[in-house]
């Protein structure tokens, strides 16, 4: 069975509203996604690292209750897991603070198998990151080897901004890498100064990778193939924090993909009909996460999608 094989942080994510902590929630971008692919019966494998603490013991355990193997976590002695604050403002959008302490040896893991057909999902500063670039390549280079499907997700936050020219070369390898690019507006802004999505796609991405998607918060979202552009408007929602939004797209998208048994030698041949529904997954999943403080998918949403696989 084809299995998504994820790479990024684990966090503990404590939400304010007005000023007031409202929920404390494990996340961390790939992670989110990776929960809610779980929920909904798809096995998968998370390489991450966590302290020996507290907040190390919640993600560990909200992990095992929601089904995610742990074995590819390193709790690190030293050091503590790392904590974000999110607050969300009147249209539920969150601005950030972290507070970070990792040890000196990062990532010290067993790898999971990869095999053809999987998908490998990463994003984030945690693909950029100079301390852990030699593994994360590793592992990039075992799904070129195995023709696993490689999502990147680069999740560029605003923080970054300042060395997005240093990343540069970073940035280009992953999008190397991978088979399938998916970010928003905001990332490109802060990567690259450009907010148009065909530019971006042309001067940037193409070259690069064939199949891109870009996302704009409420606005439409923008799918960009070697075949055909499209541009998918999203259902109105009555939000209750958008924190987990494009992470839910990207599982939603990821689902799609498994769903529709489209594999590695499909990808770059898609049609537009099949790209449909993959796109109405991935819309599906990020609506859904957008009506709770969870960041995933809640698991009556992901039982129905168990009862429709089914039937």
């Amino acid at each position: 069975m084809r299995k998504v094989i994820g790479i990024g942080e684990t966090i503990l994510d404590i939400l304010f509203r007005n000023g007031q902590p409202t929920a404390a929630v494990p996340g961390g971008s790939v992670f989110n996604g990776l929960v809610s692919l779980s929920r909904a019966g798809v096995p998968i494998r998370f390489i991450s690292e966590t302290g020996n603490d507290q907040v190390g013991n919640i993600i560990l355990q909200f992990m095992r209750d929601n089904g995610m193997p742990t074995e590819h976590v390193n709790v690190f002695p030293d050091g503590k897991s790392p904590v974000s604050l999110a607050f969300l403002n009147e249209r539920n959008d969150a601005a950030y603070l972290f507070y970070k302490d990792y040890p000196r040896q990062r990532l010290d893991v067993v790898w999971p198998e990869v095999n053809e057909d999987d998908i490998v999902i990463l994003g984030s500063y945690y693909a950029l990151n100079p301390v852990l670039r030699d593994k994360i390549v590793e592992l990039l280079d075992m799904a070129r080897a195995k023709k696993a499907i490689v999502y990147y997700d680069p999740n560029f936050r605003s923080t970054y901004k300042e060395e997005a020219i240093k990343l540069a070369p970073t940035i280009i390898e992953n999008l190397e890498y991978a088979d399938i690019v998916r970010g928003s507006v905001d990332d490109f802004f802060y990567m690259y100064n450009l907010q148009d999505v065909d530019k971006i796609y042309k001067d940037k991405i193409k070259f690069y990778c064939r199949n891109f998607i870009c996302t704009a918060g409420h606005k439409d979202i923008a799918l960009r193939t070697a075949h055909f552009s499209k541009d998918y408007p999203i259902p109105t929602v009555e939000t209750v924090s958008t924190v987990g939004a494009g992470d839910n797209f990207n599982a939603g998208i990821i689902y799609g993909l498994l769903k529709l048994d489209i594999r590695y030698d499909d990808l770059n041949d898609l049609d537009e009909a099949r790209w449909n529904r993959v796109m109405d997954y991935g819309i599906a999943f990020a609506t859904e996460s957008c009506r709770s403080l969870n960041n995933s998918i809640s698991p009556e949403f992901a039982e129905k999608l168990k009862i429709e696989k089914e039937a």
